[in-house]
């Protein structure tokens, strides 16, 4: 036996209900027509509706996802001044309206960039300890030079992002802060050496910040060999000699 849907607005007997002052109870009748609408429907339509809820969250996440690879690409061809919600719209071949649905201000878009650059080198950095291995010497230090690498490898990095929030809303950067503080403390608590580790890493921030700046005067292959050069632990006195040191005892335990 079928249940007659309960309109909101309406109570079961029929009367009217104040909407204004009872919202709660408003929720509570929406969720029930959607609850007795399913229960209704056969088998095939309910299929039907529920492919329909998902294709639109399915287009939300992809006008999210095309505006944000737009605000990437303006950042990374005409600087961040020139990131603006007009822009984004019609870079990413959209609506403002449309923009603005999923991001209603810039700081918005921005803030965004920022949090899916940390969450893309966070994976990365995860990512290159599992297949180097965290056994390996100072591996904190080799991930870190590693996302920085990364950051000027491919075209619309996701570092861009950076260089927007900063140009636009420094205040933005506050949590970022805290998050490298952390990152060095470990680098330096790893190494031999502790202040040769940190110019390593920050020998590779500088190589990618200038080069995301646009004022780096090296070429790819200068920067692949400096890069491969600050990776190379043999290249570094303290970190090879505990290198060696290490090979010497393993080698000790063998005979």
């Amino acid at each position: 036996m079928r249940k007659t849907p309960v309109l909101a607005g309406q109570s079961k007997d029929g009367e009217g209900v104040d909407v204004d002052k009872q919202t709660g109870w408003i929720v509570f009748v929406r969720v029930q027509v959607y609850l007795v609408g399913a229960e209704a429907m056969s088998l095939p339509t309910a299929a039907i509706a529920a492919g329909h809820i998902m294709d639109n969250v399915s287009r939300s996440e992809r006008s999210r996802n095309a505006i944000i690879q737009a605000a990437l690409a303006i950042i990374a061809r005409d600087g961040p001044g020139r990131l603006t919600l007009d822009a984004i719209a019609r870079e990413g071949g959209l609506s403002k309206g449309g923009v603005m649905h999923q991001f209603r201000t810039k700081e918005a878009v921005l803030k965004t960039l920022l949090e899916n650059q940390v969450e893309f080198f966070e994976n990365f950095s995860r990512d290159y300890l599992a297949s180097a291995g965290a056994d390996g010497k100072e591996p904190q230090l080799a991930a870190q030079i590693a996302v920085q690498r990364k950051a000027i490898s491919e075209p619309h990095s996701v570092a861009f992002g950076l260089l927007g929030a900063l140009a636009e809303n420094p205040a933005l950067l506050s949590g970022l802060r805290e998050t490298d503080a952390g990152k060095v403390e470990a680098i330096r608590a790893e190494a031999t050496d502790p202040d040769l580790a940190t110019l390593r890493l920050f020998a590779a921030k500088g190589l990618a910040l200038s080069t995301m700046m646009g004022i780096c005067s090296l070429s790819e292959a200068d920067l692949e060999r400096l890069f491969d050069r600050l990776l190379d632990n043999t290249q570094w006195p303290a970190a090879a000699k505990e290198h060696s040191t290490g090979r010497r005892v393993a080698n000790k335990k063998t005979d």
